[in-house]
């Protein structure tokens, strides 16, 4: 698990047919300090959560894969919840 903060959204308009009615999120992982590391990621999100928002990410593909519903889908990382702050 990583925390991250939502700095955008992505969009695409030719994507891998499992993505269809996804959201797509630019999020930017944290270290412990909560100051960015790293290259921001593409997560998937069903819970809502927007620019600014701090959220917790998964790195797990197969839990992503299950998330979406197939097993071919490219995704890697995926939104599992929102600190509340």
């Amino acid at each position: 698990m990583q925390l991250g903060t939502v700095i955008g959204h992505a969009t695409a308009t030719v994507k891998h047919p499992s993505l269809v009615g996804w959201r797509m999120l630019l999020v930017q992982p944290l270290n412990n300090r909560r100051e960015p590391e790293a290259d921001p990621v593409v997560a998937v999100d069903k819970l809502g959560s927007g620019p600014g928002s701090v959220v917790i990410l998964n790195s797990d593909s197969k839990g992503a894969r299950e998330l979406i519903g197939d097993d071919k889908s490219p995704v890697r990382w995926f939104v599992i919840g929102i600190v509340d702050e």
